[in-house]
C-alpha cells in the first residue's frame, strides 16, 4: 500500500473533559487511487485527512506514505515533507487577495522543486484568460480552480480535499470534481477526498465511511461514476 494508516485513535481536551474523535482507523489507499471519505459533520473526517497531511499528530497509531511514518519525523523534516510531496484544497479557497490568479498559483510553485508547467496547468484549470484578475473579479468556481492550481502546481504526491465543493453551488460542484478527476488522471496524484455528500462516493476508487470516529464501511468500487455524471 502506497498510504497506510493503522489504529489511528485522536482525542481533544484535558482528562476530565477529553472527547474521542477517532477510534482506531485502519485502512490502505493505492497510489494513483481517489478516495472519498464520506460522514456526516463530527464523525471525524476532517481530523483525519488533517492527520494524513501532518496537520495533527495522532495519539496512537502509525500513518505511513511510501514507507515513510509521518509520525517519527522532525518537525522540520515533516514541514519539509508536507511542502514537497502533499497538497491541500479546502472548502474556503484562501487565496491572497492583492495577486493575480496567476500570481496566486505561483505561490505554490515556488514550494517545490518539480513544479509542473504554469501555462499548461491554467489551461487544464480553464484559468487562462483570467490569469491576470484578482480573486474577486472571478466566481466562487473559479476561485476554487485557483486553489486547486495553487495546490497541484507543486507536483504533489497526494492531494487532499476539504469539502472543496462544499460553498459551491450544484453546477459549480460538479466542474470542480470533473476537474480533481482530470488532475487525478493527468497527473497521477493520490486524491483523498472529504465530503458528506453521499453522490460523490460514486467517483471513487475506494470508500471509506466514518461514523462516530468509527470505519463503518469500506469498500472498492468495481467502476467508478464520471463527475460529469453524478446526480444529487
Amino acid at each position: 500500500m502506497y498510504l497506510e494508516l493503522e489504529n489511528i485513535t485522536k482525542s481533544y481536551g484535558e482528562s476530565g473533559n477529553r472527547t474521542q474523535v477517532l477510534r482506531g482507523i485502519s485502512f490502505g489507499l493505492e497510489r494513483g487511487e481517489i478516495c472519498v471519505l464520506l460522514g456526516p459533520s463530527g464523525s471525524g473526517k476532517s481530523t483525519l485527512l488533517n492527520i494524513i497531511g501532518g496537520i495533527e499528530t495522532v495519539d496512537e497509531g502509525r500513518v505511513s506514505i511510501d514507507g515513510d511514518v509521518i509520525g517519527s519525523m522532525s518537525e522540520k523534516d515533516l514541514s519539509g515533507y508536507r511542502r514537497s510531496h502533499l497538497g491541500y484544497v479546502f472548502q474556503s479557497y484562501n487565496l491572497i487577495p492583492n495577486l493575480t490568479v496567476q500570481e496566486n498559483i505561483e505561490v505554490g510553485a515556488y514550494l517545490s522543486k518539480k513544479p509542473l508547467p504554469l501555462e499548461e496547468l491554467m489551461e487544464t484549470l480553464g484559468l487562462l484568460e483570467h490569469r491576470e484578475k484578482m480573486p474577486n473579479q472571478i466566481s466562487g468556481g473559479q476561485q476554487q480552480r485557483t486553489a486547486i492550481g495553487r495546490a497541484i502546481i507543486k507536483n504533489p504526491d497526494i492531494l487532499l480535499c476539504d469539502e472543496p465543493t462544499g460553498a459551491l453551488d450544484y453546477n459549480t460542484s460538479k466542474e470542480i470534481l470533473e476537474l480533481i478527476e482530470e488532475v487525478n488522471s493527468r497527473y497521477g496524484c493520490t486524491v483523498v477526498l472529504v465530503t458528506h455528500n453521499d453522490a460523490i462516493r460514486r467517483m471513487a476508487d475506494r470508500v471509506v465511511i466514518l461514523r462516530d470516529g468509527q470505519i463503518r464501511e469500506e469498500y472498492r468500487n468495481e467502476t467508478r461514476t464520471k463527475a460529469l455524471d453524478l446526480e444529487w
